[in-house]
């Protein structure tokens, strides 16, 4: 660090009151409390619309945004100085005045099929319901799955779990890293792979954000950031932002480092799942936002345009 570097009194994060939002803030304030004993850091709970309207699908509501606009207020306002989101949550374009300051480390970033009664999704009976947030889960569920119902299921993972436990659903899919980081992976009854049920671009990297006008806070951060995680997520944001990505549109991305070489893979599809455009890429980590500007060029090419246009006028 530079040596007009100086670390501040006192931090403050802003994070949603679920459980898991809150466990991120509190692993997040762990890590800097041991890069910083001397500072006081704490969290600013807060509860965001996103939180408030369970009644409908995200993709209804106006997206995952909903999730990040209070704590963006917070950091705005002078109330909070930094914010922990899932990199899933974030939207393909930061607003302007705030920055992404650090990428941590990726947990799991595959889904999880749980159930109580069944140990696959191949082993669920016709007419069997599954619970989903996510059109992109959705789609690729149609797409293999096509006797199976999909349902819409809100709330935290807490709430999903107890309406699997009701009797509700045959069968839930999550995110395995929310489970993984409750302490819940025995709920875990079988994990996809991700070439079955392709993740959510982000999914299980946690971002920090702050204000732009704050480079301190960026340099306090760069111990938290990682490298590898933040070249995979900025190739699958890439591709995303150029489809414009959004929970109105069911697509995955995914990237990995595999031997030094940056692998991504891409897909767009109708939430029918009837019409599905996959395609990947791979080249050096250093170039993941061309090759995921390219991949949603290439995905364009092949017809997802069409399909974008036709989500956009329901």
């Amino acid at each position: 660090m530079s040596s007009s570097f100086v670390t501040p009194q006192k931090i403050i994060i802003a994070s949603r009151e679920s459980l898991l939002a809150m466990w991120q803030a509190k692993f997040i304030k762990q890590q800097l409390s041991e890069l910083y004993p001397q500072t006081k850091i704490s969290i600013l709970g807060m509860t965001t619309r996103g939180d408030q309207i369970l009644d409908k699908s995200l993709s209804k509501i106006g997206g995952k945004g909903l999730f990040i606009k209070e704590l963006e207020q917070a950091l705005a306002d002078g109330r909070a100085d930094i914010a922990v989101h899932s990199m899933k949550d974030m939207p393909m374009n930061i607003p302007d005045g705030f920055m992404l300051a650090a990428i941590t480390e990726r947990e799991d970033p595959r889904d999880a099929f749980v159930s109580n009664q069944y140990a696959s999704l191949e082993a669920l009976p016709a007419d069997s319901i599954v619970g989903t947030s996510s059109l992109r889960r959705e789609s690729q569920l149609r797409a293999q799955f096509s006797h199976l119902k999909i349902q819409p299921l809100r709330g935290n993972v807490q709430t999903r779990l107890r309406k699997l436990d009701e009797g509700q659903y045959a069968a839930i899919i999550l995110a395995a890293a929310g489970l993984k980081r409750l302490g819940l992976s025995e709920r875990i009854t079988k994990l996809l792979s991700t070439e079955s049920s392709l993740p959510a671009v982000g999914q299980g990297a946690l971002g920090i954000e702050c204000s732009a006008d704050r480079p301190e806070l960026a340099q306090l951060l760069k111990p938290l950031h990682h490298t590898e995680t933040a070249q995979c997520v900025e190739a699958e944001r890439a591709m995303s932002r150029l489809l414009g990505g959004s929970c109105q549109v069911p697509l995955g991305g995914f990237a990995e480092i595999i031997n030094g070489r940056l692998h991504l893979q891409g897909f767009v599809a109708t939430p029918d799942g009837k019409r599905m455009i996959s395609e990947a890429a791979n080249g050096e980590p250093e170039t993941g936002q061309k090759m995921g500007e390219l991949l949603a060029q290439n995905l364009k090419k092949q017809g997802a345009d069409e399909i974008l246009a036709a989500l956009l006028q329901n």
